[in-house]
This record gives structure tokens, sequence and C-alpha cells, in this order.
């Protein structure tokens, strides 16, 4: 069976945002999700519309892909960035915690997190969701690349 590590990631977390944005009604952008920047290394707000729905799949990527419980501290490492200081050299920089914090907790509303003592893990409703996402995503590619239906009737 074709998981989510066997397709392309664009492509995926393009499919689960546009799965979560019209199928999971506690999912959604609070008022201020125009005018925010993602972290402090930024210099303007994302400027695509539909933004905050695909960092909200692609911290479920992110969770599927390690297995193990995340926490909030380390998503902001994961979508920090370098952040330019001019003539000096430049530093890390963590991302920003309020959008990761609120996109945690509406995926926890809508029961595809879930919270224990260490970080977030996936729910079992969740892996079916994105597995079965991911198969659709691997029958199309398949279409496209013959080299790649190979793979998967080898599979």
């Amino acid at each position: 069976m074709v998981n989510v590590l066997e397709v392309p990631a664009d492509r995926f977390i393009k499919r689960l945002a546009q799965y979560i944005k019209e199928n999971i009604p506690e999912v959604k952008p609070p008022s201020w999700y125009m005018f925010v920047k993602t972290g402090s290394f930024k210099e303007k707000p994302p400027t695509d519309l539909d933004w905050w729905y695909i960092r909200a799949a692609s911290i479920l990527r992110k969770l599927y892909k390690t297995g193990g419980p995340i926490g909030l501290s380390e998503f902001r490492t994961i979508y920090g960035g370098r952040q330019r200081r001019g003539v000096r050299p430049p530093i890390q920089r963590k991302a920003g915690g309020g959008v990761i914090r609120r996109i945690l907790q509406q995926l926890e509303q809508a029961q595809l997190v879930r919270r224990t003592k260490k970080g977030r893990v996936l729910t079992p409703q969740a892996i079916a969701l994105m597995d079965r996402i991911a198969f659709e995503i691997a029958r199309e590619y398949a279409k496209e690349n013959p080299e790649y239906a190979k793979y998967l009737a080898s599979s």
C-alpha cells in the first residue's frame, strides 16, 4: 500500500490543504491571518490566500513523517529560517508560535491530532485520511510517469 512518504510532497500538501479547506470546518483561518508574518525573520506576510490550510497540511505531513510526538518548540524550529541582518552574518530564528499553536488546536478539535505529554501525535483517523489521499495521488502520478507505475506494481 502506498503511504504519504512515497508520493511527491508538493502534490500531497496541496491536495491535503484543498481537502482540509473543503471538508474540515474546524480548521479555518482567524480574522488576522492576512496581516500576520509567520516569523520574525520574514519581511512580509504570506501572499497566498490559502497559506493557513497549506501550513496545516504541512504540519500533518511532518507529524506523519516523524511518527512520534512533536512539540510546539520543535515545530517552531522546523518552520524557522535565516534572519538577514545587513552587514552582520545571518542567524537562525524560530518561526512564530501563535500560528502553529492555533493550527494545532484546530486540528485537535477536528480529531486529526491528539495531545500527549511529549507533544502531539496523529490519530488513526488522520493516518487513514492521509494514506487515502496519497493513494489517489500515486494513481494519478503513475498515469503521468510509466516508470513510477512499475514501482507501484512491485510494491
